[in-house]
């Protein structure tokens, strides 16, 4: 009873959404990585991982959510430009950490395990942002 009242709230779907999302994005990196620059990948990841994170949040997660689909749009994106940034800084950052702490365990797994923790820091900021900003509930404006 207590976990199917969890998974009905908010906070939850958002968790479920952004982590399937989050999961997406990880996987794209990998892949991408095999091509591409792994700041190149980080970021082209990123971009797959809004784009299948704003479909489940907007059907999934802020049902309820008011304002066109243009304005909701270039808020999230707005808010995903700053969850990129602290994505692609906290990724180099805790690469370096993970190769200056462990230099044994080689660059592919610095990669993936530094990347999966920085998007789970980049999950905080998007909640919020999208919660507060982008699916806000705007009232209905009362006829006199």
């Amino acid at each position: 009873m207590i976990i199917g009242q969890f998974f009905k709230g908010e906070i939850a779907r958002f968790l479920i959404a952004g982590g399937s999302a989050a999961l997406i994005n990880w996987l794209a990196r990998i892949g991408l990585s095999q091509i591409l620059p792994l700041d190149q990948a980080i970021l082209l990841a990123y971009g797959i991982g809004m784009l299948a994170g704003f479909v489940l949040y907007r059907s999934f997660v802020f049902e309820a959510a008011s304002g066109s689909l243009s304005r909701q749009i270039a808020i999230f994106l707005a808010v995903n430009l700053v969850g990129a940034v602290v994505v692609m800084g906290a990724t180099l950052a805790l690469k370096s950490l993970a190769l200056a702490v462990t230099p044994g365990i080689g660059a592919t797994i610095a990669e993936a395990l530094a990347h999966g923790v920085a998007i789970g820091i980049g999950a905080i900021s998007n909640y919020l942002g999208h919660r507060l900003l982008t699916f806000r509930s705007i009232p209905a404006l009362q006829s006199r």
